[in-house]
């Protein structure tokens, strides 16, 4: 018995709850909030007359207010106004379906189903959105049929099943797509040396990298193969060069220094002393040779963007930078002046071999497609 009066207390304290907090929406002006409430209130409790009225007060004001949005965006010329008018309609028969979710609730509340109105508007909205693509299509330009597809995207919000406007908008896209066809990179450097396979790689990095990072649907990137293959026609055609490729002789700035340290030169046992022992100290000395190398070495990649009659468009110089240094020494005298510091820089001498040319054209190659690919996405950021 106990436990019958708990969980009818905690209805009750629920129920109290739920009046109180779409009495509050209500007197706040949210009226949607309080109707969403008050009906599940009602649907819980049809005999609350004061929920009732709340609620039908609520769905009148709200209705009232939409309306008159309505009839102001009616006589507007606004570009946008069936849109706006088709939400204000939507939002009125969403106020209609959450009242008649409940069957009970829905005989108790005066309200208007929307939904024809809803299915005039979307469409005069997909209709006004597709009029503006069709202007545009008229322009006959990149940025026509670029603006053109954007609106029938949008028009296509409101009818997605409509399958001739769906072609419609595929071919704006085909039609305001710049596509560029990469050529051969072709070496002017003078370096052969493993050069096919890294241009090669190097070719087909920056197509990957534009076609994955370039942040613009309106430009695409193809080889002459891929083209060749697809039968697709070019907008644009880029050339990479590399022009010059110039590996470093090393170079090197010595320094000498002289050491000199107290060493014991001679030790004497005397053993009729207890085996005491005398020792002589004397002076030994090193010269150290310190020789810091370094070797610089640049490559140079050109590219030249033509339109279709050959004209150049766009072209610019890209430079990568391989910076290579080392220090070791060598010493000629006694070893025993050398210090622990000085010991450590003689090993280095075991590990100053300078890198490969392939090893160095990495390199030269990875900084030039780092640089090549921000400045292709900073030009081609115009074409969308």
């Amino acid at each position: 018995m106990t436990k019958f009066y708990a969980l009818a207390l905690i209805g009750s304290i629920a129920l109290m709850s739920g009046c109180k907090s779409a009495s509050k929406s209500y007197q706040k002006g949210d009226y949607t909030d309080a109707i969403e409430r008050g009906v599940k209130k009602l649907q819980k409790d049809p005999t609350d007359y004061e929920t009732k009225d709340l609620v039908q007060k609520s769905y009148t004001y709200t209705i009232n207010e939409h309306e008159d949005q309505i009839r102001i965006l009616s006589n507007s010329n606004s570009d946008t106004r069936y849109e706006r008018i088709y939400q204000e309609y939507l939002a009125m028969q969403k106020l209609y379906e959450t009242v008649h979710e409940y069957p009970a609730v829905a005989q108790m509340i005066k309200t208007k189903d929307y939904s024809e109105s809803v299915a005039t508007y979307r469409d005069k909205a997909a209709d006004a959105h597709q009029e503006k693509a069709e202007r545009w299509m008229d322009e006959r330009n990149k940025d026509g049929y670029r603006e053109a597809y954007k609106e029938y995207n949008i028009a296509l919000q409101y009818r997605p099943e409509d399958f001739d406007l769906r072609k419609k908008r595929d071919s704006s896209y085909e039609a305001a797509l710049t596509k560029v066809i990469i050529s051969p990179m072709q070496n002017y450097g003078g370096y052969q040396n493993g050069t096919s396979y890294q241009m090669q790689n190097f070719q087909n990095d920056v197509i990957r990298t534009l076609s994955y990072n370039l942040n613009n649907e309106f430009v695409k990137f193809f080889t002459e193969n891929e083209a060749r293959v697809k039968g697709i026609n070019a907008d644009q055609i880029m050339e990479l060069n590399l022009s010059r490729v110039s590996f470093g002789q090393p170079n090197d700035i010595k320094t000498s220094r002289e050491v000199t340290k107290e060493v014991v030169t001679k030790e004497t046992v005397y053993k009729d002393k207890k085996d005491s022992v005398i020792k002589e100290y004397g002076t030994v000395r090193a010269s150290i040779t310190s020789t810091k190398r370094s070797m610089l070495s640049q490559g140079d990649l050109y590219i030249t963007v033509r339109d279709t009659k050959g004209l150049t468009i766009w072209s610019d110089r890209f430079t990568g930078e391989h910076k290579w240094q080392t220090e070791f020494a060598t010493y000629t005298g006694d070893e025993r002046a050398l210090s622990d510091s000085d010991k450590t820089l003689l090993n280095q001498s075991k590990n100053n071999n300078p890198p490969t040319e392939d090893q160095i054209m990495d390199e030269l190659l990875r900084q030039i497609q780092n640089d090549l690919t921000n400045r292709l996405r900073s030009y081609y950021s115009r074409f969308q």
